[in-house]
């Protein structure tokens, strides 16, 4: 390398810091100059486009969790009419509710399942103790709003029986 090609390859390396300077500082996505032979082209990702994904990710997510805010409040407020329109046997307790005897048992009731009043129907677990759960009426198990093993509070439709 001669003195002179040396002298232009520093010199050009000074005006790529300079001009990466100018970049970063002015929040720039790209510097193009062009000198007779010489093209200089420098380029960064842009921050802003990063923080638009984000920022739009995070409105997806909000109204995301919105939409299953009003599910949720939709599928509740038509189990809360369903129950108030049919007789619904509502917990009498908070616990967890158990639709089998035990884990490998079959269930106690399964819709269609006709009922006498005062069949077992369900257990309800509070404070280690099982609580049976009686049928309030005989009439014929038309629903099954819970889960096994799903948590219950104070006065959650259970089962509806017509």
């Amino acid at each position: 390398m001669t003195k002179s090609n040396l002298k232009t390859t520093l010199n050009s390396i000074k005006m790529v810091r300079e001009l990466t300077k100018i970049l970063n500082e002015n929040d720039l996505s790209q510097i193009k100059i062009e000198e007779g032979d010489i093209k200089i082209v420098l380029s960064r990702k842009s921050q802003s486009l990063s923080n638009g994904f984000q920022d739009e990710k995070s409105k997806i997510q909000e109204n995301t969790e919105s939409l299953n805010t009003k599910i949720n409040k939709k599928t509740i407020e038509d189990i809360n009419d369903l129950s108030s329109q049919l007789d619904a046997v509502k917990s009498p307790m908070v616990g967890t509710a158990y639709t089998r005897p035990s884990p490998d048992a079959d269930p106690f009731v399964k819709v269609n399942d006709k009922v006498k009043e005062g069949d077992t129907i369900i257990l309800i677990e509070a404070m280690k103790t099982f609580n049976s759960i009686t049928a309030s009426k005989s009439g014929t198990i038309r629903k099954i709003i819970i889960e096994n093993a799903q948590p219950v509070e104070f006065g959650d439709p259970l089962f509806i029986i017509e």
